[in-house]
């Protein structure tokens, strides 16, 4: 039987919004207005999202003033990501015919 555990997290990268917030942070750190400007999600949905990945561990947040700045929890996540692209690289990529979710240019 799998552990709980492995559903959730399998369970985030399943869902599109936290997937899509998970993209846009590759690219670098943004705040909850700047995801909702580039997703065109309600500020709603995106700060549910990013409570979740927070919780979890895919992301990070820095207070800056009033403002909140999110990014990838670089010691876990950014090489993880990495990893998972090789792996559609080599095995999916024949099934996608969109430009897709790269993490190769990560830092």
């Amino acid at each position: 039987m799998i552990c709980n555990s492995y559903k959730s997290f399998f369970k985030i990268l399943a869902d599109d919004c936290k997937l899509n917030v998970i993209n846009l942070l590759s690219k670098g750190p943004l705040t909850v207005n700047q995801l909702c400007g580039k997703l065109g999600y309600e500020q709603s949905r995106v700060s549910h999202c990013l409570g979740t990945l927070r919780e979890n561990g895919f992301v990070m947040m820095t207070a800056k003033g009033k403002m909140r700045e999110y990014a990838l929890e670089p010691e876990l996540m950014v090489p993880l990501l990495k990893l998972i692209d090789t792996h559609v690289e080599k095995y999916h990529r024949s099934k996608c015919r969109c430009a897709g979710v790269r993490w190769r240019d990560l830092s």
